[in-house]
């Protein structure tokens, strides 16, 4: 008797429950209900520094838009059409709303085309954020860009307030020209220990301020000066 009682109660809430969240669906599907309205979209980035603002006008949608209209993909591609955004990822909540995660790119230097410049990721990245002024703490780079300057970045900081820019010549070397206009021709190995080089360098005799034009560091054994 009390088996026969368990199924029958447990019978009629599961009817109940299923009665309901059927209702739940069509009201949805039909546009009616609190899940059925986009009410908010959050947006989430890796850095918590940075200016949302286009991400937020990327994704805005008219109030009241019926969650199941949104195309996802296309609010995806907007997201990832915003400047500086590397990665982008949309979801539709159970509750209706929308969920918006991005991977910015991390700025370490600035790449010049001589008039305007741009934020360089480590990865050789030129986002498509020009400014007009350059930052006086950054690395700027001219030209083509390898895969990875983190290292280079890294050394030459240590001397950016004598460096005008870097160039990355014939893909396979640094040349870094001076605010003085003195060109110095880093080697292919290991240019960062030269960069350590000619800081000592400049500290003991001043060689960047001097009249020169060239200071040659691709011999290992000697450095050359023109």
């Amino acid at each position: 008797m009390k088996r026969s009682i368990w199924f029958w109660l447990c019978f009629v809430i599961a009817i109940i429950l299923a009665i309901y969240f059927s209702t739940r669906v069509i009201m949805t599907g039909l546009g009616h209900g609190t899940v059925a309205r986009v009410r908010n979209i959050s947006i989430s980035a890796d850095q918590n520094d940075k200016d949302m603002s286009a991400l937020q006008i990327a994704v805005a949608l008219p109030p009241g838009t019926h969650t199941y209209s949104v195309d996802l993909d296309a609010m995806n591609a907007r997201v990832a059409g915003v400047p500086g955004v590397k990665q982008s990822s949309v979801r539709r909540l159970p509750n209706g709303n929308i969920a918006v995660k991005v991977k910015l790119y991390r700025a370490v230097a600035q790449w010049s085309d001589g008039d305007s410049y741009f934020p360089l990721s480590a990865d050789g990245t030129i986002v498509n954020k020009p400014m007009t002024e350059r930052d006086p703490a950054s690395v700027v780079f001219h030209g083509p860009i390898p895969n990875d300057i983190t290292d280079i970045t890294n050394a030459a900081h240590n001397m950016v307030g004598n460096i005008n820019y870097m160039e990355w010549i014939e893909n396979r070397r640094w040349n870094i020209i001076t605010n003085d206009g003195i060109t110095v021709l880093l080697p292919e190995e290991n240019p960062t220990a030269a960069i350590g080089s000619l800081i000592i360098l400049n500290n003991q005799h001043h060689i960047l301020s001097k009249d020169i034009k060239i200071i040659d560091m691709r011999d290992h054994a000697r450095i050359l000066v023109k």
